[in-house]
């Protein structure tokens, strides 16, 4: 699944997630679908592990609620 928003791109399968960023420097974040956990009332996906974190902020509930499925990771933090 490739889901476009704001900041760049998701690539994700049932795996791993790859976020692009646009811009000049073309950042790119790995990480497998175990390592990441999805926060619904800000539209966040973190990734953690292995002394590794990051974090990025989706534009819509829709795009997590996307992400979700294709990972088949569960929100945390639904209202």
């Amino acid at each position: 699944m490739i889901l476009e928003f704001s900041q760049g791109k998701l690539i994700a399968n049932a795996h791993e997630l790859m976020v692009r960023l646009n811009g000049p420097g073309r950042i790119t974040f790995q990480a497998a679908a175990d390592a990441i956990e999805l926060v619904g009332i800000a539209n966040v996906v973190t990734a953690f592990g292995g002394g590794i974190s990051w974090s990025v902020q989706l534009d819509s509930a829709d795009q997590l609620e996307a992400l979700a499925e294709e990972l088949g990771v569960k929100i945390k933090g639904l209202r």
